[in-house]
């Protein structure tokens, strides 16, 4: 399989397959506030899709969807008003909620949250200005006004996606698709920035295309592992501030060199796995791959979350594990593999999130343990299938036979995983299975 084939079919795996939906609710959204403040039923008056979908960088599993509308100059003064911004908002929330009393529909801060299955829509009533920018309301402090710029944005992006090509906006959607096999924890908006600012600096993909695309991933990721670490950034287009929600360089270096080896392993039979490794599930399995999957003599028992849920990871996430033996705490696993101390048999493993604060009563926790190599596969013993956590935010195991096992933590949130990790469990002697 070509580079041009493979990166071709992956782009293509990576389309919103639900697209048709998202654009009806947002009509939906629409005509129930037009009826509300202008007494009109229009569908697509007085709204602009923001955010990854309206910028059109958004993938398969997009869950948190934007959207302004615009309100009537007239209003102002109704709302310019000491708690006006809550009273704003409060007023859209209602009529959302009287034209369609069964769905979730609630304020928050800076909008009101419209939650249906699998996605959730933040509405965010604005005033245009003279210059094209957006004042919304913020309820913090007593209420205030803020202003927001996205059509600069969009412009800003559509721009330089027809100088280099179309290039940058499907490298925005790889970029997604590696957030979310590797649970970096970073925003849409960021993404974009991010993609934008390396596209920028370099005129070696003006005119080049899909069988490219494993050069560019390699250049980008090395663009991103060698930035500066700082808490926000320039937005592309508005030069409004986007802040970093976690650190992502390290992860980048990671992915710069998964991409050099499969580079080097392209006219090999593993090049598709490694590519895999990088961009996860939707980047194609070589058709050699899946015939000698479809011949292997163990089961294969490993679920996949993506089978599960839509993935749109935009929160953080971190696991470690306790090593214990007879009840005593040993070692952190994290400390162990930073000290290359080996893992032995008989000791009990407790994996555990470091941040438990943040889960809350829409999230649910879910666990994966996959026991990899050789003796795995003769055992039969695999493993792989997800769980939901039971109530204590913790998974007990027990070291086993020899291989490099991983274990796999996700948080859901109303139906969508919103964050990962997951530790590797090096297991250097024989012993017994987990179970």
């Amino acid at each position: 399989m070509s580079v041009s084939t493979m990166f071709s079919e992956f782009l293509g795996n990576l389309a919103v397959s639900n697209a048709e939906t998202i654009s009806l609710r947002y009509g939906e959204l629409t005509a129930a506030l037009n009826k509300k403040f202008r007494d009109t039923e229009s569908k697509l008056a007085n709204t602009l899709q923001v955010g990854s979908f309206g910028r059109r960088t958004g993938i398969k599993g997009i869950s948190d969807l934007d959207m302004l509308y615009i309100m009537p100059k007239s209003k102002w003064d109704t709302y310019n008003i000491v708690g006006g911004q809550s009273k704003l908002l409060e007023d859209a929330r209602k009529a959302i909620k009287d034209r369609y009393s069964t769905t979730k529909v609630r304020v928050d801060r800076l909008v009101v949250t419209v939650t249906y299955q699998n996605f959730h829509v933040e509405v965010q009533p604005v005033f245009e200005q003279e210059d094209g920018s957006y004042r919304y309301p913020d309820t913090k402090n007593g209420g205030s006004w803020k202003t927001t710029k996205p059509r600069l944005e969009m412009d800003a992006l559509g721009s330089l996606d027809t100088a280099k090509n179309c290039n940058l906006r499907r490298l925005c959607k790889m970029a997604r698709a590696w957030k979310n096999k590797h649970g970096v924890g970073i925003g849409g908006l960021l993404i974009d920035t991010l993609a934008y600012n390396f596209l920028s600096s370099t005129s070696e993909y003006d005119k080049r295309s899909y069988d490219y695309y494993d050069r560019m991933s390699r250049d980008f990721f090395k663009y991103l592992s060698e930035l500066p670490e700082q808490s926000e950034y320039a937005a592309l287009g508005s030069r409004q501030r986007v802040k970093v929600k976690k650190k992502f360089q390290k992860k980048a270096l990671k992915a710069y060199n998964l991409c050099v080896a499969a580079i080097d392993a392209e006219d090999s039979d593993s090049v598709n796995d490694k590519w895999k490794r990088i961009y996860g599930r939707p980047f194609p399995a070589a058709k050699k791959q899946a015939l000698a999957k479809a011949a292997q003599s163990w089961r294969n028992t490993e679920m996949f979350i993506e089978d599960m849920f839509p993935i749109d990871v935009r929160e953080v996430l971190k696991i470690d594990c306790d090593v214990k033996q007879r009840g005593f705490r040993k070692h952190t696993l994290r400390n162990m593999l930073l000290r290359r101390i080996p893992l032995y048999s008989d000791k009990s493993l407790e994996f555990r999130m470091t941040n438990p604060s943040g889960l809350d009563a829409d999230c649910e926790l879910h666990w994966k343990v996959l026991n990899r190599g050789e003796e795995a596969e003769n055992r039969d013993c695999v493993r792989g299938e997800i769980v939901k956590d039971g109530g204590h935010y913790m998974k007990k195991e027990q070291t086993s036979f020899r291989g490099e096992h991983i274990v796999e933590a996700y948080i859901v949130r109303n139906g969508v995983v919103v964050a990962k990790d997951r530790i590797h469990v090096p297991i250097n002697n024989d012993g017994r299975d987990y179970d």
